[in-house]
């Protein structure tokens, strides 16, 4: 298995399942439903910004891969659209497990030498320290969205 290869499985492993941790988004969202997403719990982020800032740059870095230019700004990365039923929750993750198989693809048809090139700039490092920033990125928000959905259950239990 080639190293692009190897890091598309890592991409598509932490969405779907089969990685290390034996966590994925995909599993971890499947009970969640709109209310529970898009409800604040203490300070932290709710489920729905976090899913749609893991996907905002999954969707920036697959259009760079697509040759577009490179258009991102942390400034909009939490933009969530309302989030105002179920069908509303469900286009987003949608959306995210489409861009995530769309990504996977990119990703395996990448030439092998491409992964030490620079990044569209220097300061955003090489193609290997981008494509697996975004699969860190997605297991630190997954871990986040753990912890909230366990507390939104324990909160339920309560009531």
């Amino acid at each position: 298995m080639n190293l692009t290869t190897q890091i598309a499985k890592q991409f598509k492993d932490v969405h779907f399942g089969g990685n290390w941790t034996s966590v994925d988004l995909k599993e971890t969202l499947a009970d969640v439903d709109w209310q529970q997403a898009i409800t604040k719990v203490h300070s932290f982020n709710t489920i729905a910004a976090l899913v749609y800032h893991i996907n905002y740059y999954v969707s920036v870095v697959t259009k760079a891969l697509k040759k577009e230019p490179l258009n991102a700004h942390d400034k909009y990365s939490f933009d969530l659209p309302p989030i105002q039923n179920q069908e509303d929750w469900e286009k987003l993750l949608n959306k995210t497990w489409t861009d995530a198989e769309n990504f996977v693809i990119l990703i395996e048809q990448l030439p092998e030498s491409k992964l030490g090139e620079i990044f569209f700039d220097e300061k955003y490092g090489n193609y290997y320290r981008n494509l697996h920033g975004i699969i860190e990125h997605t297991h630190y928000h997954l871990g986040q969205i753990v912890l909230i959905k366990k507390i939104l259950l324990q909160e339920q239990k309560s009531i």
